[in-house]
C-alpha cells in the first residue's frame, strides 16, 4: 500500500506509524507519533547518528528542521476531512535553543485551513515543553481538483 492510499485511514497511533514509515527520511530518522486525545505528539528519538555538533553532544539543526517539517505535514493530513498528500510552501524555523543528543518532542497546531492553504505552527522541546528548543510555522498546498 503507498502513502496515498495509507493516509485515507483513520489516524490513530499504528496508523500514524504506518505513514511515517512509509516516508524514507522519517523512517531513517526514527521519528514516532502517538495520540494524545485529540492531539499528536511527535517524537524523535535519541541517536547518535543525528548528532552536528560532537561537543557537546547537540542534534544537527537540519535533523531537527526536517523532523519539524515531516510533524507538521502529518498533523494536517491527520486533521483533514479529505486526506491528501499536501505540499510545503514555505517553512519557517527559529532556533531557540540546542538541542541536545536526548528524545526531542514535536506538537503541531492548525492555525487555518482553507480550501487550498494551510497553517500549522509546530513547537520542538525536549525536557519540558515550556522551553521550546525551536518553533517553525509552515504553509501548506493542499491539492484538490482542479475543473
Amino acid at each position: 500500500m503507498n502513502l496515498s492510499q495509507l493516509i485515507a485511514q483513520e489516524p490513530n497511533e499504528a496508523n500514524l506509524q504506518s505513514w511515517l514509515r512509509k516516508v524514507p527520511y522519517a523512517a531513517y530518522l526514527g521519528i514516532g507519533a502517538e495520540v494524545r486525545g485529540e492531539d499528536v505528539l511527535f517524537i524523535l528519538p535519541r541517536d547518535g547518528k543525528l548528532v552536528g555538533n560532537p561537543s557537546p553532544a547537540i542534534i544537527h539543526g537540519g535533523v531537527i528542521g526536517a523532523f519539524m517539517e515531516l510533524a507538521g505535514t502529518f498533523h494536517l493530513v491527520a486533521k483533514m476531512d479529505k486526506p491528501v498528500l499536501p505540499k510545503i510552501i514555505d517553512f519557517s524555523l527559529d532556533y531557540l535553543r540546542p538541542s541536545l543528543l536526548r528524545e526531542t518532542y514535536a506538537r503541531c497546531e492548525l492555525t487555518r485551513q482553507g480550501r487550498f492553504i494551510a497553517n500549522i505552527s509546530i513547537c520542538a522541546w525536549q525536557q519540558r515543553e515550556s522551553k521550546p528548543t525551536a518553533i517553525a510555522r509552515a504553509h501548506f498546498l493542499i491539492p484538490g481538483d482542479e475543473k
